[in-house]
């Protein structure tokens, strides 16, 4: 079998690329006199590795996050108030498998949704089921369902994924029908699936974002606080830290007063 034919062989197969690089692994086992099994399982350790790294980039993919972020990329010195060891705990997943909520509270703009997504990736990073929304367009989506009746799968699907991350609640009032929504999602999920959630208001203020009704935000926050991890971020804000830091370098010298 010629070089050409085995690679066709090793593609038909699935083995993309074992047929890229067999031919340079074999230079290298010659020359460091490898036995056939060592050769053998080198090509299968990198396949194996490709296909990892493949299965990982479609699961972040599929999330649908509005941007990649890593907790070793979250900036703790602009938040000293906020534990880096607590935060890299969480990042052990230990929480999914005791199915609990992680509630980011703070500000815009304080990396809720950074850490949000961080927690995401490494759950695609260990091959879990992860879908980003943000609240007001799943909201939107499952208020559609509602005509065709398709609301009560929607939500079975929801309930079936690893972790279910929804950003910025709070940001508007939810009607009556968004705050039912709303409610039968973190119902559906409860002891059964991790939520992370971000939001610009703290507890006190959450029967404002579900119209006043405080039957509906008690059900709610009941379900997410009994097993759960909540942190306050209540540092500055990323986003404008750089455009302060530029005003104050070009802000003219302030004139003294007379007599002074």
């Amino acid at each position: 079998m010629d070089a050409e034919e085995l690679k066709g062989r090793l593609k038909s197969l699935c083995l993309s690329t074992m047929a890229t690089i067999y031919e340079d692994e074999a230079r290298k086992a010659g020359k460091l006199k490898l036995s056939y099994s060592d050769y053998l399982a080198k090509l299968v350790e990198e396949e194996y590795l490709a296909r990892t790294d493949r299965s990982i980039a479609a699961r972040i993919a599929k999330a649908k996050f509005p941007f990649v972020r890593t907790i070793e990329e979250f900036d703790f010195s602009f938040q000293p108030t906020l534990s880096p060891q607590y935060i890299k705990e969480l990042g052990t997943l230990s929480f999914l498998e005791k199915a609990e909520n992680v509630l980011f509270l703070g500000p815009p703009g304080t990396g809720k949704t950074h850490l949000a997504v961080a927690l995401g990736v490494k759950a695609c990073m260990a091959r879990k089921r992860v879908l980003f929304f943000p609240v007001a367009e799943l909201l939107e989506r499952l208020s559609v369902t509602r005509v065709d009746r398709s609301l009560p799968r929607k939500l079975m699907e929801l309930s079936r994924l690893d972790l279910l991350i929804l950003d910025e609640l709070g940001y508007d009032t939810l009607d009556r029908e968004r705050a039912h929504l709303f409610y039968q999602v973190v119902a559906k999920r409860y002891e059964k699936g991790s939520i992370v959630l971000t939001s610009n208001k703290n507890f006190e203020q959450w029967d404002e974002i579900f119209g006043g009704d405080e039957i509906v935000a008690t059900g709610i926050l009941d379900r997410l606080l009994h097993y759960s991890h909540a942190i306050v971020i209540n540092g500055a804000s990323y986003r404008i830290k750089d455009k302060v830091a530029a005003l104050r370098k070009r802000a003219p010298d302030q004139p003294k007063e007379h007599g002074t």
